[in-house]
């Protein structure tokens, strides 16, 4: 029975490397968003944090994935969002707390029928409508996320050429 991954030998430096961007790009995300408040939003972004950089040639590390998963996210999140919040949603389900429940689940399956149907199936993104439906945001952190995302595609791209798939 093995325990460690047999390219680990000749590749050492590479996970070394790449783990240790995976962490700085984390300590980013960190430095800007709240933990508290946004939790799932950061939670997200980590997961997304170590498809790109353990597995920069796999699919959900291609840009359309990447970048579409998470506009999509984003997208369905702000709408269930207010729909959540509306007046009539509370009358009809009787308290916010199980119109978030109802929604953020709503949100999750619809962000996971669109990213499928889009191709641009990214799992971490699924997450996003949670974290935009339960906490408190504004458009600032829409954009955070959304350049987030971007720098992270950028910094894969950039050092591509070094980096090897660690799974």
């Amino acid at each position: 029975m093995r325990i460690l991954d047999r390219k680990l030998k000749h590749n050492m430096w590479r996970y070394v490397f790449q783990c240790c961007l995976s962490g700085v790009a984390i300590l980013l995300v960190l430095l800007f968003l709240d933990i508290f408040c946004h939790a799932a939003i950061i939670a997200t972004l980590g997961a997304t944090t170590f498809i790109v950089f353990t597995m920069p040639r796999s699919y959900p590390s291609r840009p359309r994935p990447l970048i579409g998963g998470y506009l999509v996210g984003i997208v369905v999140g702000i709408i269930f969002h207010y729909i959540s919040n509306s007046p009539m949603m509370l009358v009809l389900l009787g308290s916010l707390k199980i119109s978030y429940i109802v929604f953020s689940a709503l949100g999750v399956g619809t962000a996971i029928f669109l990213m499928t149907i889009t191709d641009t199936e990214h799992p971490p993104a699924a997450g996003i409508p949670l974290g935009l439906i339960f906490n408190n945001w504004d458009y600032t952190t829409i954009l955070f996320i959304f350049s987030a995302v971007i720098l992270l595609f950028i910094a894969k791209s950039l050092l591509n050429p070094i980096f090897v798939d660690l799974r």
